[in-house]
C-alpha cells in the first residue's frame, strides 16, 4: 500500500474515532443536529448563534445539545426551560461554562468567569460591599444624579452638533462604579477616553465570528494572529491600570475607614494573610475589580446607546417620554427613582429597550455543577449549559409581536406598568447580574435626566434609521450612528 493510501485510511480511522467519541459521549444527554468530526455542529450555528439555536429548537424542542468544535454544549429554550433551570434548580446550574477565549484572561479568577469556593466567596463579599457601599440605597442614587449632571453639561459642549455618543454615554455609567470601586471619578478627558475605547473595542471583539471559533478550537489561539490577540493586549492595559490603582490604595490604606471597594478587600487580605486556602489575594482583587469595572461600563452605556437610537427612531415614544416628564418632575429639579412610580411610561419604555435589544441573547455560559437528571435527560458535571435570554425576551404569547419596540408591552390596559416574569434582561438564578440594582438604576435615571434636557435630533429621517444589531454573538452590538442633543 502506498505512502498516500496509507494516510488516507489513517485519517479516516481518526475521523470514525471522533465520531464514535462523540456518539458515546453524549450518553443521555438531549438529542440535537448530528455534528461532523471535529468542527461539529459550525454549519447549523453560523455567525448569529442566537438565531440559530431559536431556529434549531423548532426541530428539537426546548433542550437539546449542539457542538461546538468537539465540545457538547446543551441548550435550553424558552421560559419554562430556562426558569426551571436558573430559578427552580438554581443551585445545580449554578456554575460557569467554558469560553476559551476569554477564560484566559480570567484564570478562574474574579467573579464573572469563577466557579466553586472562589465565586461563591467572592460573589458574596462583593454584593456586601456594594451595599455597604450604596448600591440600591439613597446614598448611590445621589452619586447617579450627580453624575447625570457632568452628563448634562458634557453633552451641552456638543453644541447642538452631530456627534456620536459611543464615548460620554461610557463615562457616565463608568464613573458611578469608578466612585464605588475606586473611591473617585474621572474627567471626561483623553485618558478616560482612552479606556472606554478599550472597553468597546473588546465589547464588539467577544461578539465577532473569530472569538466564536476561538471558543470552539481553542488552539487557534495559540497559532493563529486575530482579535483575540488585541482582546487580550486590551485586558492586559486594563489590568496594569486597575494594579496602579490598587497600589495607590495600599499607600493610603487606612483599616478603620475604608473608601471603597478596594480598600474592603485589601482589609479582608490582611485578615486573612495567614490562611493558606484564602482566595483574597491581589491578582484576585485585580480581576474582580476589572469584572466590575468592564461589566459596570459596558453593559449600561450599550444600553443607554441602543436605547437613544430607539428613540430616534421612534419619535412618537420620545415625545410620550418627555410629557411624563414635564408633568411629573418638571424643569427644575433633577428625576429621582422615587419619580418612576408616578412614571409607568418611561418605566415600560426602559424595559422595553432592555427587553428589544436582548444585549446578552444567550447569556454567558453555565455550567452544571453536579451529575443531575433534568427533562428525562443525565447532564454530567461540569457540561456547558447555553441559555436562550432571546427565547425568553422575544417569546411571543408573553410579548406580542417581540421583534416590534413596543413599550406597550410592559403596560396593562390603564396604563399602569406590568411586571413580567419573563423580564430576564439580567438573566435569573444564582448567577443573575449582582450590579442589577445599580443598573436599573442608571438607565432610568440617565435616560430620564437626557430626555428632560435635550431633544433628541435624528442627521436622517427616523424611519430610515437601522436599530438591527450589527453582530450577534455573546453580545448584540448596536450599528453605529451619530445625532444632535438640542437644549430644551
Amino acid at each position: 500500500m502506498d505512502p498516500t493510501s496509507v494516510l488516507l485510511l489513517c485519517l479516516l480511522c481518526f475521523l470514525l474515532l471522533l465520531l464514535l467519541k462523540q456518539s458515546y459521549g453524549k450518553g443521555t444527554l438531549p438529542p440535537g443536529p448530528t455534528p461532523l468530526p471535529i468542527i461539529g455542529n459550525i454549519l447549523q450555528l453560523n455567525i448569529n448563534i442566537s438565531k440559530a439555536v431559536c431556529n434549531l429548537a423548532k426541530i428539537y424542542g426546548s433542550i437539546f445539545t449542539v457542538y461546538l468544535g468537539m465540545r457538547p454544549v446543551v441548550v435550553l429554550h424558552g421560559y419554562e426551560t430556562v426558569k426551571e433551570a436558573l430559578i427552580d434548580r438554581g443551585e445545580e446550574f449554578s456554575g460557569r461554562g467554558i469560553s476559551p477565549a476569554i477564560d484566559k484572561s480570567h484564570q478562574g479568577m474574579g467573579i464573572l468567569f469563577s466557579n466553586g469556593e472562589i465565586w461563591k466567596q467572592m460573589r458574596r463579599f462583593s454584593l456586601m460591599t456594594l451595599r455597604n457601599f450604596g448600591m440600591g440605597k439613597r446614598s448611590i442614587e445621589d452619586r447617579i444624579q450627580e453624575e447625570a449632571r457632568c452628563l448634562v453639561e458634557a453633552l451641552r459642549q456638543t453644541k447642538p452638533s452631530p456627534c456620536d455618543p459611543t464615548f460620554i454615554l461610557s463615562c457616565a455609567p463608568s464613573n458611578v462604579i469608578c466612585s464605588i470601586i475606586f473611591k473617585n471619578r474621572f474627567e471626561y478627558d483623553k485618558c478616560f477616553l482612552n479606556i472606554m475605547e478599550k472597553f468597546n473595542e473588546n465589547f464588539k471583539i467577544v461578539s465577532s465570528p473569530w472569538i466564536q471559533i476561538c471558543n470552539m478550537f481553542p488552539i487557534f489561539t495559540n497559532i493563529f494572529p486575530g482579535s483575540h490577540n488585541r482582546y487580550l493586549k486590551n485586558k492586559h492595559e486594563l489590568h496594569d491600570f486597575v494594579l496602579e490603582k490598587v497600589k495607590e490604595h495600599q499607600e493610603s490604606l487606612d483599616i478603620n475607614n475604608p473608601q471603597d471597594f478596594i480598600d474592603c478587600f485589601l482589609i479582608q487580605m490582611e485578615k486573612e494573610k495567614h490562611n493558606q486556602y484564602s482566595k483574597f489575594f491581589i491578582e484576585n482583587l485585580i480581576i474582580t475589580v476589572r469584572n466590575f469595572f468592564v461589566a459596570g461600563t459596558e453593559t449600561v452605556s450599550s444600553t443607554l446607546r441602543y436605547g437613544i437610537l430607539l428613540l430616534l427612531k421612534h419619535p412618537e415614544v420620545t415625545a410620550k417620554v418627555q410629557e411624563e416628564i414635564d408633568h411629573v418632575v418638571g424643569r427644575h429639579r433633577s428625576p429621582c427613582m422615587q419619580d418612576r412610580n408616578s412614571m409607568p411610561y418611561t418605566d415600560a419604555v426602559v424595559h422595553e429597550i432592555q427587553r428589544y435589544i436582548d444585549l446578552l441573547p444567550t447569556s454567558l455560559p453555565h455550567a452544571v455543577t453536579q451529575d443531575i437528571k433534568f427533562r428525562g435527560y443525565l447532564i454530567p458535571k461540569g457540561m456547558t449549559i447555553l441559555t436562550s435570554l432571546m427565547s425568553v425576551l422575544h417569546d411571543n404569547k408573553e410579548f406580542p409581536n417581540p421583534d416590534q419596540f413596543d413599550p406597550g408591552h410592559f403596560l396593562d390596559e390603564s396604563g399602569n406598568f406590568k411586571k413580567s416574569d419573563y423580564f430576564m434582561a439580567f438573566s435569573a438564578g444564582k448567577r443573575v447580574c449582582a450590579g442589577e440594582s445599580l443598573a436599573r438604576m442608571e438607565l432610568f435615571l440617565f435616560l430620564t435626566t437626557i430626555l428632560q434636557n435635550f431633544t433628541l435630533k435624528s442627521l436622517v429621517d427616523p424611519r430610515d434609521l437601522d436599530t438591527t444589531s450589527v453582530t450577534q454573538g455573546l453580545t448584540s452590538v448596536l450599528p453605529f450612528y451619530k445625532l444632535c442633543f438640542v437644549p430644551v
